[in-house]
């Protein structure tokens, strides 16, 4: 049965940004509501333009419905080209993707995006000229490699007014100056310097303008090899050790080649190990990490896990939801990544030693690792700003290469690798464990991860500085012939409205350190469906299933012994590791000084927010971290209107950024999922077909091992 809402009488034409032109449109298109298979939906208009893939209905004209948190560039019916992951057409109820030319058309039409939302559009109503010019012109313009000058990007920049707020405190590191007072601020410039070395990209077009080595360093030495072998600064500690990076030489050379090199190197090695600099620990990130494939083929099958489209398939994944999210080795990926980072942290802040992170071309892991570090350890990277800054001096200034690692062109999946992400991931871990230590939320992040993937900011669109700057220009252009102005994703308010932008702000945000023992007293938040691994045996059952022969094991964990082992496939962490951690574990937290993540066992956790809220059976009605928000806001209203009443005098005083916080007065009515998805609807757990159950309990170590883990976490759905 379809419960069929009449199509829509009054025309709806999309609202389009400047320089978005309309390709091609679908009428009579039924969007089917994700849900249990009742088939409920509504008609529209179905559009794609140079920019976006979006459906407009009835509900798209009226502004009645406006969700509190509103992106004004993509609403909720709206797919960035960019956001597009893998199209599937339907075809006599088989699924099949769709890539390149057509022959047959199918009858529905289903997007996945890689923000995780699922869009499943039914075509048999739709004229078969119109279904033609739709499904080909979605394929084509989001599927088929595509020039650079033809992203969106271009045609945005070249039409819309730059009348951006300019409030913006990020620092861009785009000048020497930025660069001398970044190592002002970290007391690093009286043994490192800002170099002009690379101005006009003389040295090398992978490298910024600008950047910082120690003092010792030649210009000539930058020079020889257009900058492989030289550190890099990347941040000074308080106790004057250093975090470097530095771009390794290809592996394969011949003899007289690898020899010269190598006679660089350890003149390079001496210059920088002896007196005013500390002792010089190298680390190479290609061999002590995963690979960037093992990485890309780790979060290709998690987020498998979540591109869910209907009740039926989640509750299918519930009955092995632990197996199946071990089997992805994204947390484990995670896991390493943090551990790394602490070994780090024990090297600058313990044995005040300088560390040299090695990788071929210095900007994927090692981003990722020297962000991480300089969050833990510098609190300024923890505000909003300073994390901004934090991320284009190491990714945007750094090089790290978004155009690749995202795929934004489709021209080769060989490149692409979510490490952009991976670092993410790896921060809301700290943010979740010490709220009041960042000034920015886990909805912060979100939409981070959310504006990757749209193609009006330049920020993540580039492969280099290099990049960016050759192609500025905007001669070919008939429409400008001057430069292109890019925006910069760091100004929300083109995204946001204040009252939204209040999401991204923490309202307890802890602007003094206060160390606090009962603040270190964490519980374990309960979720519907338990998002972290629970600890087991280093070295995991050789026979098929997680936790096989391991229940009375799971049993006493999960009444609370607690096992301090680090959950990792290789050999164990060094004592001084285990002590500093151990060390650090036991104090009160300081959140201005050093943070470190806890990672054994179960505290590695799925990050809720970004993976679970498009799916209304994961929601939690009246609970979540959205629910103590609310509370948390309602109390800070009233201390606020308390303040006016008090001291009328200072009352503009007391309205600044927070308390724009709109005030979310009903927690019971909101769900976990808020503010990316509204409360709509009740899911229900279907009655599975009696031969699906005679199938589990034919395989008795499937319902022993799962259901029997289901009943002690307490958490499943």
């Amino acid at each position: 049965e379809i419960h069929i809402k009449e199509p829509i009488e009054k025309e709806v034409n999309p609202r389009l940004l400047p320089g978005e032109l309309l390709l091609c449109e679908a009428s009579t298109v039924y969007k089917y509501i994700q849900e249990d298979g009742s088939n409920r939906g509504s008609y529209g208009k179905l559009v794609c333009t140079n920019f976006k893939i979006s459906f407009l209905d009835d509900d798209s004209a009226s502004d009645d419905n406006e969700p509190q948190f509103k992106n004004k560039i993509v609403g909720e019916n709206d797919i960035t080209l960019q956001c597009v992951d893998q199209i599937y057409g339907v075809y006599d109820e088989k699924k099949k993707l769709l890539t390149g030319q057509l022959r047959k058309y199918p009858e529905n039409l289903i997007i996945y995006c890689k923000d995780l939302r699922v869009f499943n559009f039914c075509l048999r109503y739709t004229k078969e000229e119109e279904v033609k010019r739709i499904v080909s012109g979605i394929v084509h313009h989001s599927q088929t490699p595509k020039l650079l000058k033809r992203l969106f990007l271009f045609s945005y920049a070249s039409a819309a007014p730059n009348n951006t707020d300019g409030r913006n405190q990020t620092v861009m590191f785009e000048t020497l100056e930025d660069w001398r007072d970044e190592l002002e601020r970290t007391k690093g410039n009286v043994k490192y310097k800002a170099v002009t070395t690379n101005e006009g990209y003389r040295v090398s077009e992978k490298l910024p303008l600008y950047f910082v080595v120690p003092i010792c360093i030649s210009e000539e030495s930058i020079l020889k090899y257009e900058g492989r072998g030289i550190p890099i600064w990347c941040w000074s500690c308080h106790n004057g050790a250093a975090l470097l990076k530095m771009s390794a030489f290809p592996k394969e050379q011949d003899d007289s080649t690898s020899q010269m090199q190598k006679a660089f190197l350890d003149g390079i090695y001496k210059t920088i190990s002896k007196p005013p600099y500390e002792l010089l620990k190298m680390d190479d990130l290609s061999s002590s990490l995963p690979s960037l494939q093992d990485i890309q083929t780790a979060y290709t099958r998690f987020k498998q896990l979540f591109l869910i489209d209907n009740s039926t398939d989640f509750w299918a994944t519930d009955v092995k939801w632990f197996s199946l999210l071990e089997s992805t080795n994204w947390l484990e990926i995670i896991r390493r990544v943090l551990k790394k980072a602490i070994e780090v942290v024990e090297c600058l802040e313990i044995q005040q030693t300088n560390v040299l992170l090695i990788e071929e071309s210095a900007t994927d892991l090692c981003c990722v690792i020297s962000s991480l570090v300089q969050v833990m350890m510098d609190s300024y990277s923890r505000t909003k700003s300073g994390f901004q800054s934090l991320i284009q001096k190491e990714w945007v200034i750094g090089g790290h290469g978004f155009l690749d690692r995202c795929n934004h062109l489709h021209k080769s999946e060989k490149e692409e690798a979510p490490v952009f992400l991976l670092l993410l991931n790896c921060v809301w871990q700290l943010v979740q464990q010490y709220p009041p230590a960042f000034e920015f939320t886990e909805t912060y992040l979100t939409v981070l991860s959310d504006s990757l993937y749209v193609p009006i900011f330049s920020t993540f669109f580039f492969n280099s500085q290099h990049q960016r700057d050759t192609n500025k220009s905007g001669e070919s252009l008939k429409t400008q012939s001057g430069p292109f102005r890019f925006l910069t994703v760091w100004d929300w308010s083109v995204q946001f409205d204040c009252k939204a932008q209040a999401f991204l702000n923490n309202p307890l945000y802890a602007e003094k350190p206060k160390p606090d023992k009962s603040q270190r007293k964490t519980s374990r938040s309960k979720h519907q469906r338990q998002l972290s691994l629970p600890l087991t045996q280093a070295k995991p059952s050789t026979k098929r299933g997680f936790f096989r022969e391991e229940t009375d094991h799971l049993i006493k964990n999960i009444l609370g012994k607690r096992i301090g082992k680090f959950i990792n496939s290789s050999e164990e962490p060094p004592n001084s590791l285990r002590e500093f951690y151990d060390s650090w574990h036991s104090k009160p937290v300081d959140y201005h000084g050093l943070l470190l993540p806890r990672i054994d066992g179960p505290e590695i956790k799925v990050w809720a927010q970004r993976y679970l809220r498009w799916i209304p059976e994961a929601q939690l009605h009246g609970g979540g971290t959205i629910a103590t928000a609310a509370k948390i806001l309602d109390l800070m209203e009233e201390v606020q209107s308390l303040q006016v009443k008090m001291d009328e005098e200072h009352s503009q005083a007391v309205s600044g950024d927070v308390h724009s916080v709109p005030m979310l007065r009903n927690s019971a009515r909101l769900s976990s999922l808020f503010p990316f998805a509204l409360l709509q609807r009740q899911s229900v757990k279907p009655a599975l077909p009696t031969s699906t159950w005679k199938d589990l309990e034919d395989e008795d170590d499937l319902v022993k091992r799962d259901d029997e883990f289901v009943d002690l976490s307490g958490d499943m759905l």
